[in-house]
């Protein structure tokens, strides 16, 4: 439900903002690629069975990935924000 929510805001910023389109949709896309990779993720370890640790025994490239989701998802929603803030506010 959440990753719903954040893509209904992340939706209205895209709206609102003062980009150009292409910066918006590519800090948008990036964001929403890593909720859908983060979503298969959670269906691949709920079919393995070992949803109470995912980092128990982390399959090649987990850490790669959670670094590359956390700079991904924060970078984009600042761009966003951002874009927000110059087209509204100044």
């Amino acid at each position: 439900m959440l990753y719903s929510f954040a893509t209904l805001l992340i939706a209205v910023f895209v709206e609102l903002s003062g980009w150009p389109s292409v910066v918006n949709l590519a800090a948008a896309g990036v964001v929403i690629l890593f909720f859908v990779v983060a979503i298969a993720s959670y269906v691949y370890h709920g079919r393995r069975r070992d949803t109470d640790n995912q980092f128990r025994h982390p399959v090649r490239g987990t850490a790669a990935f959670m670094s590359a989701l956390i700079v991904g998802e924060i970078g984009g929603v600042a761009v966003l924000l951002a874009g927000f803030v110059q087209a509204q506010l100044l």
